[in-house]
């Protein structure tokens, strides 16, 4: 067997020459003296090499756990030469596919299954957060700690979430990598225990009190935001909507509103009917249209989409980004809003859901005293459940419950604006500050 003093000592003679060492493992010397290592075995009846690559880079012992790495595969029944060369080219794939051009792919797969706005949702945030650290970044390096750093990043301005859900979707990147054999791993995987817990979730923040709110979209409407995002604030307010259904709504949803005209006409029941495809719903109901959701629109909430129509009308979205015309408002727009002029903590989007169904609900209750009925108090809890879409257990029910009591649902609606609205100024001046 050679030794290693005898491969470093060999230098270059006349002509080239072999050291052999055991198993059909040898040292490859040339004239010039540079020195590789090699393997004669034998595969299918025909004796082969393989170059396992130059000394003293790869050393004795190592030349000999890939001759025997070699052997074991032609006991498998694999050829060494040909699987290595395999090894070669997916190492070579791997290096041209970069993580954004993975995570595009990916998007492109996936998008069919979610709606639209979730879609977008996704791709903005892995544009946003994730592209400008790792796009470029071939799969193979990338490993556990360079994702984490990028985590680390959307964590430090306070979004916990918002790097889990990251976190999920770098995760579902690699598996797809992995399924493409170009990937071997997920090393987002393993990462889940090193970022930071979830904050305890209680009621979303909200100021419930009527001469209260109105000085939230005072304050918002004076700040130096977008007419868009102005707008769709004061649209949540008036539609009390989850926020993500402001964001990804688009004009063909309305009903009964002749954009024509400057006002409704007197028997006009104007409509919002958002898909079942939109709604916060289990998912074994995404796709039947009975669990649609239907908001009565009050002259206030129509006043809102007339002055949207002069900016957006040629859109589809009623509410674009900024960027992009096509994609939906960011999903944080109207929070940081709120933030930015002193909310903070005290009222969030999300929490004008809770500001419509308190006031109104003490509303119904004051009424209900004041004329001894109780019955009517409890109708309006109930009518009140079914325009924030609190649907029954009973799916049954919960699809015949979506239309009922429409004509009290659109008084308490214009009620609720007209209290709402009072002292506020008109949607249009929030286009360019200018009363029309």
């Amino acid at each position: 067997m050679l030794t290693e003093l005898q491969a470093r000592k060999a230098q270059g003679r006349e002509k080239d020459y072999k050291l052999g060492d055991s198993g059909g493992l040898y040292l490859f010397v040339t004239t010039k003296g540079v020195k590789s290592w090699r393997l004669k075995y034998r595969f299918a009846g025909r004796e082969k090499r393989l170059v396992f690559g130059q000394y003293p880079e790869i050393s004795l012992s190592e030349a000999r756990d890939l001759r025997d790495e070699a052997r074991q595969q032609v006991r498998e029944f694999q050829d060494p030469a040909v699987e290595k060369r395999k090894r070669k080219l997916a190492s070579a794939a791997a290096a041209m596919e970069t993580f954004e051009k993975l995570g595009r792919a990916w998007h492109e797969l996936q998008k069919s299954r979610w709606a639209p706005v979730h879609a977008d949702d996704v791709i903005t945030s892995l544009e946003n957060d994730v592209f400008p650290d790792l796009g470029k970044l071939p799969i193979p390096a990338i490993d556990g700690p360079v994702i984490l750093a990028t985590l680390r990043k959307v964590e430090a301005r306070g979004s916990i979430e918002t790097a889990r859900r990251l976190r999920q979707r770098i995760s579902a990147i690699f598996g797809f990598a992995v399924s493409e054999g170009i990937a071997t791993h997920d090393p987002a995987a393993g990462i889940v225990k090193a970022l930071k817990p979830m904050p305890k979730k209680g009621r979303q923040p909200a100021i419930i009190q009527l001469d209260e709110v109105r000085k939230v979209l005072v304050a918002a409407e004076a700040s130096g935001a977008t007419p868009v995002v102005k707008l769709a604030s004061r649209l949540l307010a008036l539609t009390a909507v989850r926020p993500g259904i402001i964001r990804g709504v688009s004009w063909d949803e309305f009903e009964e509103v002749d954009w024509n005209r400057a006002e409704l006409a007197p028997e006009a029941k104007p409509l919002w009917r958002i898909p079942a495809a939109r709604m916060k719903l289990i998912l074994d109901r995404k796709d039947e249209d009975a669990f649609e959701h239907l908001v009565p629109l009050s002259t206030h909430a129509v006043d809102v989409l007339r002055a949207m129509r002069q900016i957006t009308g040629r859109n589809r979205l009623v509410f674009p980004s900024q960027r992009h015309a096509h994609r939906p408002m960011s999903e944080n727009a109207i929070g940081y809003l709120y933030n930015r002029v002193g909310y903070h903590g005290r009222h969030v989007p999300h929490g004008w859901r809770a500001t419509f169904s308190t006031i109104m609900n003490e509303k119904a209750e004051r009424e209900a005293r004041a004329s001894g009925q109780k019955a009517l108090s409890e109708l309006d809890a109930k009518v009140i459940d079914l325009m924030l879409a609190h649907l029954p257990k009973n799916k049954v029910e919960s699809a015949y419950n979506r239309a009922a009591f429409m004509e009290r649902r659109f008084e308490i609606a214009q009620e609720w604006a007209d209290m709402l609205s009072a002292g506020l100024a008109a949607p249009m001046v929030l286009l360019d500050g200018k009363r029309r």
